[in-house]
């Protein structure tokens, strides 16, 4: 679960990096864990609201160079999706269910 959650973290802020950033703005990381429902929650928000992040199908992303991290996350994660965040920016979020790993 720890693998899954690092590779997670590592994807989201690398997006948020890559297509969220707006100058003299930041993203923001948030992990917290629910300990009665065992979801631990993975999310970042950033400045850039003007587009929400999309899963490519499977055969669009293997043969682009870039554009596989939310398949992964896809794969990794127990459910992902965006959220607004106003008055402007975005948060993309992913849960991750820990009791499943035991």
């Amino acid at each position: 679960m720890t693998e899954r959650a690092e590779q997670i973290v590592a994807e989201l802020a690398a997006n948020a990096a890559l297509h969220g950033s707006v100058q003299g703005r930041d993203f923001r990381l948030a992990v917290t864990l629910d300990a009665t429902t065992g979801l631990l929650r993975i999310a970042v928000t950033d400045a850039c609201c003007d587009q929400l992040p999309t899963a490519a199908c499977e055969s669009e992303a293997s043969s682009a160079e870039s554009g596989r991290g939310l398949l992964l996350i896809t794969a990794l994660a127990t459910i992902w999706d965006t959220e607004p965040c106003p008055p402007s920016g975005k948060t993309v979020w992913a849960t991750i269910d820990v009791y499943d790993d035991q």
